[in-house]
């Protein structure tokens, strides 16, 4: 794997909160481990998106492992940690961690997104 010389822009966040003046808020939670087959890049992380009561709305973290639907059940289906929950009552679905940068456009992009969605 080559080196990720974005990953001290995702770990200066950790612990960061971000306020948007429309009362949803951000936070960061990133930081480096040893690599493993859980967590092969070596960063855990959850960056997640809150409304005003502090109910958590989406996320991206690699906490726990991502059951992988049932129509895979049979197929050679290796069990990921990255994954992204798409809204509160998500339990997560598969998110590809390229590296740091990407993770974070990803996540900025998405919380546009389900923004835009929701303030309509």
């Amino acid at each position: 794997m080559e080196p990720d010389y974005t990953l001290n822009t995702l770990l200066d966040l950790n612990g960061q909160i971000i306020h948007r003046d429309d009362g949803y808020w951000m936070k960061f939670e990133a930081w480096q481990v040893k690599a493993s087959d859980e967590v092969p890049h070596g960063v855990r992380y959850s960056l997640t998106l809150h409304d005003k009561y502090g109910k958590r709305i989406m996320g991206y973290d690699n906490s726990h492992a991502v059951k992988l639907p049932k129509k895979f059940k049979y197929a050679g289906q290796r069990v990921t940690y990255d994954h992204k929950h798409r809204h509160a009552s998500d339990q997560g679905v598969p998110y590809e961690f390229k590296d740091a940068a990407q993770l974070l456009s990803d996540f900025f992009n998405e919380v546009d997104k389900v923004l835009m969605e929701i303030t309509k």
